[in-house]
């Protein structure tokens, strides 16, 4: 174990766990409403030990080998969340190390992980991943508001999902307040057909404060808690 690097990411969690308080406080929220999620994608196994050992419980991989290589070295029991867009094709393979899939914005992944978890023999928590850009401009994922309805129809239909909740990440341009303020309404909308769908995964380490005022439940975090990410092999 590196004693140095623990003690780095114990100082950038201090500092996440206070700029995360002060966001609850400022939207007049309980802190226990809002859980962090470490964004582990690229960083060694080693560095999720540490994390463990301070506390953290959810890390976040967005490559399917790289977290089932990953869970395998890993010592300590987490939580896995699936952040990153899937391939239908790799369904199968995430179903077997997620414990969370945040990023289902499609029907045909939504019967994909279906049929995986299955296979897998297991209920499969899912996010419907919802985009905040506007209409017909380039996005970083996501079903459309007003395809929101019909996915998480067939989500509640399928026998070995879940429907947890919803994740969105803000534009890279504009205002991330008025993103996440639309994000709250389509979760208040997807409530009213799956009320377990309390989950609502927004935020990161720029504008983590504009997400908990407009209802995070869940903010994740990379690189203020683990600090510049290692290039990707």
């Amino acid at each position: 174990m590196s004693t140095d690097r623990l003690a780095e990411l114990a100082l950038n969690l201090s500092e996440v766990n206070a700029r995360v308080d002060a966001a609850c406080i400022a939207a007049h929220r309980p802190r226990s409403e809002v859980q962090l999620l470490a964004v582990t994608k690229t960083f060694p196994a080693t560095d999720l030990d540490l994390l463990a050992k301070l506390g953290c419980t959810d890390v976040g991989e967005s490559r399917d080998q790289e977290a089932r290589s990953k869970k395998e070295d890993v010592a300590h029991s987490l939580r896995w969340h699936m952040i990153g867009q899937v391939q239908r094709k790799k369904a199968k393979q995430v179903a077997l190390w997620a414990d969370i899939v945040e990023s289902v914005d499609r029907i045909e992944l939504a019967q994909a992980l279906d049929a995986g978890a299955q296979a897998a023999g297991k209920c499969l928590d899912v996010l419907i991943q919802v985009s905040l850009h506007p209409v017909g401009l380039p996005h970083r994922g996501g079903v459309s508001r007003d395809e929101l309805a019909p996915l998480a129809e067939v989500i509640l239909a399928a026998s070995h999902l879940n429907l947890a909740g919803v994740m969105a990440v803000a534009p890279l341009e504009g205002d991330p307040t008025a993103a996440f303020a639309l994000l709250a309404g389509s979760h208040q909308r997807l409530l009213s057909l799956a009320p377990q769908a309390t989950i609502v995964s927004a935020g990161m380490s720029g504008d983590l404060e504009a997400a908990i005022t407009h209802g995070a439940t869940q903010v994740r975090i990379g690189g203020a808690l683990l600090g510049n990410r290692p290039p990707l092999k």
